[in-house]
């Protein structure tokens, strides 16, 4: 499988982008790689580079979007934060992405077990060990805890349950918040030249599912 081109890129819809992360993904399930010669795309791309689909996950070490979607060099802008939130350089980066380096998908990729939304619901805990950026990253996750939270429910990391639900809604969060935090993403997608989508990564099973 070549890097992809100019050319190529350029006949690559929204949807065929997110066609192409989920045949890699049903690659990497059944331990099926596509064939690549890596050094042969360095290669092809030391002079431009031109990925179909921008990918912001976790940075879990279990998360590579390169390698749960089965994509080779030049295929992906990848973006990694603790907990897969935006911030204004990572809408940024976005915006580069889709509206400079020619983009066609924007992926927000959430996983089970996130150690960072474990910390949010843990907040008090963690606090306590003095990590004042730390502290400030899973606080963060305060209003979307607050929102889904059930009266009397146990705030904790031990509660799958809740967990699993930050976890989606934290999804579905940075989604608003790149919509309406970035006016030339939300112009972008209504004029159908890129699609904004969020999925889930099972860390048990390797699968992605989509919301």
């Amino acid at each position: 499988m070549k890097a992809h081109t100019y050319e190529t890129q350029s006949t690559i819809t929204p949807e065929k982008a997110l066609e192409f992360l989920k045949e890699g993904n049903q690659r990497f399930v059944n331990n099926l790689k596509a064939n690549r010669d890596l050094l042969e795309q360095v290669n092809a791309t030391r002079e431009g580079q031109w990925p179909f689909a921008v990918v912001l996950s976790c940075i879990d070490s279990r998360t590579s979007a390169e390698l749960i979607f089965d994509q080779g060099l030049g295929d992906v802008f990848s973006i990694r934060i603790a907990g897969n939130f935006v911030n204004q350089d990572i809408l940024g980066s976005m915006e580069f992405g889709c509206n400079v380096a020619g983009s066609k998908l924007i992926v927000v990729l959430g996983h089970t077990k996130c150690g960072a939304l474990k910390g949010g619901l843990d907040a008090a805990q963690i606090e306590g060990l003095g990590m004042d950026n730390l502290n400030h990253l899973i606080n963060h996750f305060n209003p979307i805890i607050n929102d889904i939270i059930e009266e009397n429910e146990e705030r904790s990391s031990k509660n799958s349950s809740l967990l699993e639900r930050l976890n989606q809604q934290n999804v579905r969060s940075a989604i608003e918040d790149i919509r309406k935090q970035s006016s030339t993403l939300k112009n972008l997608e209504a004029e159908g030249k890129i699609k904004i989508v969020g999925a889930n990564y099972d860390v048990e099973t390797g699968a992605v599912t989509w919301l």
